[in-house]
């Protein structure tokens, strides 16, 4: 996946944007751009009661605090699992996401079809507040042909300066981290992994890009869903059971027999997984698609889990 604010992406998301003279009225009021290395920092926490699901903060779980740096390619946010022919699969864990995606904001000069070099693309929620989601719809923001990168670092600009603005179908995963968060593995393997600078309300903010494959939304506007299949270490109907007690995984070694029922090859897949846990006592059969789906089903939808795949067996 090209990081989203470079010109590659435009070539596939983004529409060519007819000029105006209404459009080209407008004149930048603020000439001077904003850096972000010197701007206010925006306040991210992944693991409050109010963003997380099933990863939430404990006195003693040990997840992250608030703006600290997260290594995502450590235990509990990276698995191993399997893909729908038994082959193994690992992939990211972001927690339970809604599927009415969030609005990102690219900004793009009057009569071009790339976006601004070196504008940083614009959100307008974080982790915790409503209406958040790892997944963002592209919205196009038609600029002045002397716009100055960086000089508009808000939606409230956006909207106080008349821009226009077109919604695409186009789909990005780009989970919001504190600043200096890592997570190394992208599939297919050697693809840009390094964190993304962008603005919200004024204030620098950091996100991944997962594009294992290109995502739109679905006829309904969302985020598509398809299943995977879990086992925990505990049935979720016993006493400490169900995620508190972790994946069920073989003697000795971190591998689960969670089964994606897609790939990103594949037409279907979508990084937004619905979770059907099946009971564990049939985990020793379950080595793929078909005998997962033809597991004892405990929790037929358990939530829709951000689960990008970073690596599959060849």
């Amino acid at each position: 996946m090209k990081r989203i604010h470079l010109k590659a992406l435009s070539t596939i998301t983004l529409v060519a944007l007819l000029a105006s003279c209404k459009k080209d009225s407008h004149t930048n009021t603020n000439s001077t751009p904003r850096d972000p290395n010197t701007a206010p920092q925006a306040s991210i926490d992944r693991f409050s009661s109010a963003a997380g699901h099933l990863q939430v903060r404990t006195s003693s779980n040990g997840l992250p605090a608030a703006n600290a740096a997260v290594n995502f390619d450590q235990a509990p946010f990276i698995t191993r699992g399997l893909s729908p022919a038994g082959k193994v699969v690992d992939y990211y864990n972001f927690d339970v996401q809604p599927t009415a995606p969030a609005p990102i904001y690219v900004l793009i000069k009057s009569g071009e079809t790339t976006p601004v070099a070196g504008q940083f693309n614009i959100i307008d929620v974080i982790p915790g507040e409503p209406g958040y989601n790892d997944f963002w719809q592209i919205y196009n923001v038609t600029v002045p042909s002397n716009y100055v990168a960086n000089t508009v670092t808000s939606y409230q600009e956006i909207v106080s300066k008349g821009y226009t603005v077109t919604r695409t179908n186009t789909l990005v995963n780009c989970p919001v981290v504190p600043k200096g968060s890592t997570a190394t593995k992208r599939y297919p393997a050697g693809s840009d992994a390094s964190i993304i600078t962008g603005w919200y309300k004024d204030m620098a903010v950091y996100y991944f890009s997962f594009g294992e494959k290109a995502l739109t939304v679905n006829s309904s506007g969302q985020v598509p869903v398809i299943p995977i299949y879990v086992s925990f270490t505990i049935n979720p109907n016993q006493p400490n059971g169900g995620p508190a007690s972790g994946f069920k995984t073989e003697t000795g070694s971190s591998q689960t027999h969670n089964v994606v029922s897609a790939l990103p090859a594949n037409a279907g897949y979508s990084p937004l997984w619905a979770v059907v846990v099946y009971d564990n006592m049939s985990f020793g059969s379950v080595m793929d698609f078909t005998t997962a789906s033809a597991a004892p089903v405990l929790v037929p939808n358990a939530g829709n889990v951000n689960c990008p795949v970073v690596n599959v067996q060849q």
